[in-house]
């Protein structure tokens, strides 16, 4: 209950709590600093949508809420890095580091409430400043007012100095977020240009960043650092090098800082500087920046009863266009999953794939509103299966980081091809079938007995279930390519999730032989990467057979039976123990919203003609875990599936199923949305007697006809057309509730 209690105090410094209501873009709804609090750890800074660059500000903390390398909490910021996570739950990134500074400083990055150890600098939220492309901030310790922005491979810095003999722009290229820097090198080319790189290992164990920066004005002297030791000369290796540019200025003089970044080459972060910044018009690029958001932010436009309403929807919509993120040059250049260099123009190469989170809810947005850049994520997953011999698992940065269970990009590409994603179908099918035939990960035990033993591996009933629903959507695939046999083969895989189940205790739980369950076991206790799950506990993994909801209902004894475990689902208490994983938050009983397994689990209700129970369930989360406050997110917003979850429930539907092309509804909390499609298509949902009160659907039309089903096809959406919903008070007793009209996992 912790993320409910959060949420419901307003933080007294929160950005937005006096914010004026914004009557012209829908940029203005869009608040960065929203989920920055808590355990949220989203990116802070400016960026434009899906940009290899995230520029934003490092505080000197670090732990696990300082993933993005910025947490609210903080007072300090040691410089200005080009490269941050969203969400996370592991850190890294926050790549080749800038921070201004005057006078005599100790080149590190000093502790905490010590200044002279170090060149960081205190500052203050009232001087703070975040909007959708740009980011500002004022440097107590120095005076220099701090303003950044960015196009999507350069960052672009102006710093407002006071009058200085001693004035500098120091790189720190030892400095990263949670990993350690394993070479670097920086050179100063002419006065007024300077390039290098930072490889690192941490999460992504062999990352490699290279930068070319341009400055406004020539630096009258240049000087590098290693360990203590100074040295003047243009060019310097080592694994923890900084350099410093030092700057006369005059009182309230301004130094342009413009830096590109290259997965390939410094030579080639010059071209990308070249081609995407070639002036020093700063406020030019603020703009351009805001326009490339609000024409993305535009491909939703809604309406709400409330302000607040509109800056949380705007504001996780934005969320989920900060990745994946580019991940090749301007000449198509890029580094693969094999360390290799690929030089390939006729996609955008992407990295940062959270797809054990990002399957869900976040992929199958990308389908309505970013159908161009969907297809090149798809197309770079196929080039990483041919890279690394499978499927990304949680790809970062050229890295396969194996982080998580399953292969969650199987879904991912099934719900594109189902949807008509432009791709190589062949390629596409190759790469699921042969991800889902390795032996790794338990899937040799899994094709030999059906199930991976729990005294084999850990989070194996998590695993299991996960390679069940993947397993389901080869199926899918192979059926709809005439592949009789490996549909067949693949569907009585998707039937595994069964082999979890104990009909004694009613959960899923560890299996260790055919007539012996892992013991002591208790549905409530979770013990992270020990057990048999997933940052989760059995109260949890039950319910996540999302591909046949209909065989978990006999599994759990019928519709009845169904309905009053999931009932208790959200009202049972209990102590997850001491080593349960800090991911799960957002607790309401024991469904758990800040962490993605749940996130279907509201939605279930449509399955057992209980829509009405879907509605109150998704309203409660919407108006109790996402605000507009600092700590408006319930859990880590985990690379835009969080927000996704509320931009889709906020439009009335959800995809239950994440590859079999179906949205069932829920409860819109718009009064009006349009969906702004591909060849000027539009979907408009209009919703009468809509309020706080009125949560339920009493009656729909679908371009003028009744619609009486409680979930809808993706393609009658992209056809365009106008939804029209009547809410009311009281639960319909005819809307959705008869059998044939409830949602069902095959597609209909």
């Amino acid at each position: 209950m912790a993320g409910m209690m959060l949420l419901g105090a307003c933080q007294e410094n929160a950005a937005t709590g006096d914010r004026d209501v914004p009557t012209g873009s829908l940029t203005d709804y869009v608040d960065p600093f929203i989920g920055s609090g808590f355990h949220g750890h989203v990116f802070v800074g400016a960026n434009v949508p899906f940009g290899a660059v995230q520029l934003g500000p490092v505080n000197i903390t670090k732990g696990w809420d300082w993933c993005s390398g910025y947490h609210y909490s903080d007072s300090t910021i040691i410089g200005f890095s080009h490269t941050h996570l969203s969400g996370t739950g592991i850190g890294d990134l926050g790549d080749i580091l800038v921070m201004p500074a005057i006078g005599r400083v100790n080149i590190q990055k000093g502790e905490a409430e010590k200044p002279e150890t170090g060149y960081f600098s205190y500052f203050s939220h009232d001087r703070e400043k975040a909007k959708a492309g740009y980011y500002s901030v004022h440097l107590d310790r120095y005076d220099i007012e701090a303003e950044m922005t960015t196009t999507e491979r350069t960052g672009f810095h102006r710093y407002s100095f006071p009058a200085s003999q001693e004035a500098q722009l120091i790189f720190d290229l030892e400095e990263g977020i949670a990993d350690r820097s394993t070479e670097t090198y920086v050179e100063a080319l002419d006065e007024q240009t300077i390039v290098g790189y930072r490889y690192s290992a941490g999460w992504a164990r062999n990352q490699k960043v290279y930068f070319a920066a341009k400055f406004s004005k020539p630096f009258s002297s240049f000087d590098t650092h290693e360990d203590g030791q100074v040295v003047k000369g243009n060019s310097r290796k080592g694994k923890k090098v900084k350099a410093v540019a030092y700057f006369e200025t005059e009182e309230g003089e301004q130094i342009l800082l413009k830096v590109g970044i290259s997965p390939v080459s410094y030579e080639n972060a010059i071209k990308n500087l070249e081609a995407e910044l070639d002036h020093w018009d700063f406020d030019r690029v603020v703009a351009e920046a805001n326009n490339k958001w609000e024409k993305e932010l535009s491909r939703i436009q809604v309406d709400f009863t409330e302000p607040e309403q509109m800056r949380t929807f705007y504001t996780a919509l934005y969320h989920t266009m900060i990745a994946p993120s580019i991940f090749n040059d301007v000449n198509g250049a890029y580094r693969g999953a094999d360390g290799e260099v690929y030089e390939d123009d006729s996609f955008t190469n992407y990295t940062t794939f959270s797809l054990w989170d990002t399957y869900r809810a976040a992929h199958p947005l990308y389908t309505i509103t970013q159908r161009e850049r969907a297809a090149d994520m798809v197309q770079t997953m196929l080039n990483i299966f041919d890279q690394q011999g499978k499927l990304p698992v949680w790809h970062l940065m050229g890295n396969e980081t194996n982080t998580m269970v399953g292969y969650s990009a199987v879904p991912v590409l099934v719900d594109a091809y189902l949807k008509g994603i432009p791709l190589d179908k062949n390629r596409v099918y190759e790469a699921i079938k042969a991800t889902a035939m390795r032996d790794e990960g338990g899937l040799k035990s899994l094709k030999n007995l059906g199930y991976i033993p729990a005294d084999e591996d850990v989070e194996t009933v998590a695993s299991g279930l996960e390679y069940a629903l993947a397993d389901w959507s080869i199926a899918q695939m192979a059926k709809d390519m005439g592949k009789e046999d490996d549909y067949l083969y693949f569907m009585n895989r998707a039937d595994n999730y069964k082999n979890y189940f104990d009909q004694n205790t009613g959960f899923m739980r560890g299996r260790i032989g055919e007539n012996e369950w892992r013991t002591p076991f208790s549905p409530l206790v979770s013990r992270h990467m020990k057990d048999d799950f997933c940052e989760g506990n059995a109260w949890q993994y039950t319910w996540l057979v999302p591909h046949d909801v209909e065989g978990l209902m006999e599994l759990l004894g019928g519709e009845e039976a169904f309905i009053s475990k999931l009932d208790s689902l959200f009202i049972v208490e209990g102590d997850m123990g001491e080593e349960a994983s800090s991911d799960i938050t957002g607790l309401i009983g024991q469904y758990a919203h800040g962490n993605e397994p749940s996130h279907h689990i509201t939605y279930l209700y449509a399955y057992a003609g209980q829509p009405y129970k879907t509605a109150e369930k998704t309203r409660q989360i919407m108006s109790t875990l996402y605000s507009d406050q600092i700590d408006g997110l319930s859990g880590n917003e985990d690379v835009g599936q969080m927000s996704a979850w509320y931009v889709l429930s906020a439009l009335g539907f959800y995809p239950v199923n994440p590859a079999n092309g179906t949205y069932v509804f829920g409860s819109p909390l718009v009064n009006s949305a349009k969906i702004n499609l591909e060849n000027n298509r539009t979907f408009e949902i209009l919703v009468q007697n809509n309020s706080p009160q009125n949560i339920y659907v009493q009656e729909m039309n679908l371009n003028g006809n009744p619609y009486t089903k409680n979930y809808f096809h993706h393609a009658d959406l992209m056809k365009g057309g106008k939804l029209e919903i009547v809410m009311g008070p009281e639960p319909s007793t005819r809307w959705g509730v008869e059998v044939a009209d409830r949602a069902r996992s095959v597609i209909q």
